[in-house]
């Protein structure tokens, strides 16, 4: 189970685990494009998916309605920076949970996650 984290930035990506796991939450996979995350979701079904909404293969839009297809109750939180409103309008939507803002402050990120999950080690299903 865990955190799926989806975000083609190393930097973002790691950020987003050091600051998940220093709170006690479980990361169940790292996954570098749309491509591999939706895969990743499929072989682990985590219990939420942090998606960055911008990257270079598909979008998290498309990696969002494809996840959904298939799992529509599927947790999935998107990533974006300032000035991309409108694909968040769109997102939450399709399904999204919630989001958060880059650059990540990290009471704002774990307040978002657990409003999702729960604390950690409380996670919901």
């Amino acid at each position: 189970m865990g955190i799926l984290i989806v975000d083609d930035t190393d930097f973002d990506r790691n950020l987003l685990r050091s600051i998940l796991l220093s709170a006690g939450y479980e990361i169940s996979g790292l996954a570098t494009c749309g491509e591999e995350g939706i895969r990743q979701y499929h072989a682990l079904k985590p219990n939420l998916v942090m998606l960055d909404l911008i990257m270079p293969d598909i979008n998290g839009i498309e990696v969002l309605r494809r996840i959904r297809i298939d799992a529509p109750d599927a947790k999935v939180m998107m990533c974006t920076s300032v000035g991309e409103e409108s694909m968040v309008d769109l997102a939450r939507r399709m399904g999204a949970r919630g989001y958060v803002v880059k650059p990540y402050i990290a009471d704002n990120l774990l307040g978002a996650v657990q409003k999702i999950l729960g604390p950690p080690g409380k996670s919901r299903t």
